[in-house]
């Protein structure tokens, strides 16, 4: 057989991909709450023939495979959506459900095309003969940053010699690198109640000490790593203006280009808060969430990938479709869609067609964060991205929600299932190829690798 053979196993499963990506749609559910997902996901490869192996630590992580012995590849797929992002697919913001969840981050197209993808590689295995494993990774709460540390702590992903990702975005190209690595704080002060008018001088402010220990970061953010980002929330429990409030939280995300970087810059926000306890004479108790590491370099894994969105069939848009993302674009910042076509070179365009360029990735550095990070540092990883919603559009807004319902993200979708398709051929029967990427996995020193556990 050759390669044809398994963009044509893609193309027929094409009802498949469309099934899917309706069904995890008309769906959301949030991380952790996953289970209608998991469990449909679950089916369809149990009935194509996948070995099911569930994780014991997250209900809705689990694992398919076929084949039998070497090289094995995973596919990742995540179908987590997002709080108050439901949208119905059209140009204007209007919710289905007032205030419930929607795909703002596609994942039911990221889900689907990743299923459908290792669905057309086991048939390829299957009437081929090729030697070789595929593996569909079910990852619940990648929006948490965190169902993949712990299928990694849990050891789910021992035994695969390479691992394949793709994400819904407004244009296609491969990243040799990309994400920031991130770690969560959450940090609970204690103080004491007082009249704030009659005796302040009994209160301990637990408030006072969220907000110094705010100050206290602003002058850290001139002394981190470039690109750093320290954001945070507070809450101030409720209290009236004339009580000394006597608790008081605030939570960190704390994000870097390294992991080493995130570690060090936690630590010393953790000091922050402790001195603007001790200031306020209060107390604090730190609460430490998962962390998760950057995307680690591969430029053999990201030739590999963009040859593969080279020669697999980009989408060809109906006049609708085109007229849809003009619709949704008008409703975005001028700017942030100006910027994008500057990078894409696409004057005036709405959809980004071009597969053109291998080094777009360096003018779109992914600054937000992904537990794929972590995979990437356990082994060799694959990064791609389709154009799912038109160009300047961000994800985790309603237009990439409208945008993930419509056959307009469907066809960004299943363009991204032949990619993974076409990889994974090029993965199972070039070992010249693979041998390439693992060798530059193996001489990246970005350190060892443990998950970055909460408490």
């Amino acid at each position: 057989m050759i390669k044809q053979d398994i963009y044509d196993e893609t193309q027929a499963l094409l009802p498949l991909f469309e099934k899917s990506a309706r069904h995890i749609w008309n769906n959301p559910e949030l991380s952790g709450h996953e289970k209608n997902s998991a469990d449909y996901f679950r089916k369809v490869l149990s009935d194509e023939g996948f070995k099911i192996v569930n994780s014991s630590v997250l209900e809705h992580a689990f694992y398919g495979e076929y084949g039998e012995g070497s090289p094995v590849i995973a596919v990742l797929g995540e179908y987590d959506a997002l709080p108050a992002l439901s949208q119905q697919v059209c140009t204007e913001k209007r919710p289905i459900t007032e205030g419930g969840a929607g795909h703002g981050c596609g994942h039911n197209l990221l889900g689907s095309a990743a299923l459908t993808g290792a669905v057309a590689v086991k048939r390829y295995l299957e009437k081929s003969g090729t030697r070789g494993t595929i593996r569909f990774y079910g990852c619940p709460q990648e929006e948490l940053l965190d169902g993949k540390v712990k299928m990694a702590a849990e050891g789910l992903f021992e035994g695969c010699d390479a691992a394949l990702s793709w994400h819904p975005m407004d244009a296609n190209y491969a990243h040799d690198s990309a994400y920031l690595a991130n770690t969560s704080m959450k940090f609970y002060f204690s103080g004491r109640t007082s009249h704030a008018a009659f005796a302040p001088e009994l209160g301990r402010s637990a408030l006072d000490a969220v907000e110094l220990m705010s100050v206290g970061c602003n002058y850290l953010r001139e002394h981190v790593p470039d690109r750093t980002r320290i954001h945070y929330s507070t809450d101030g429990c409720g209290f009236a203006p004339n009580i000394v409030p006597d608790r008081a939280s605030a939570w960190y995300f704390i994000r870097a280009p390294k992991i080493s970087a995130v570690k060090d810059v936690a630590a010393r926000v953790e000091k922050v808060a402790r001195g603007a306890a001790m200031m306020t004479e209060t107390t604090v108790r730190a609460e430490h969430g998962c962390g998760c590491c950057e995307f680690k370099e591969n430029n053999a894994f990201g030739d590999l990938t963009y040859s593969n969105l080279i020669e697999a069939d980009a989408p060809k848009y109906t006049a609708e479709e085109t007229d849809f993302a003009h619709k949704l674009q008008s409703s975005l910042d001028e700017a942030l869609i100006m910027k994008s076509r500057k990078i894409y070179g696409m004057e005036n365009a709405a959809v980004y067609m071009g597969v053109g360029r291998r080094d777009l990735w360096k003018d779109c550095t992914m600054n937000a964060s992904s537990d794929t990070g972590d995979i990437s540092y356990i082994m060799p990883t694959g990064l791609f991205t389709t154009a799912c919603w038109p160009i300047g559009c961000s994800p985790h807004t309603w237009q990439a929600a409208a945008s993930a319902g419509s056959t307009f993200g469907e066809k960004g979708g299943f363009y991204a299932a032949k990619v993974i398709a076409g990889t994974c051929y090029d993965l199972l029967t070039r070992p010249e190829v693979l041998a390439k990427i693992i060798r530059e996995f193996k001489d990246r020193d970005d350190g060892d690798y443990s998950p970055m556990l909460g408490d």
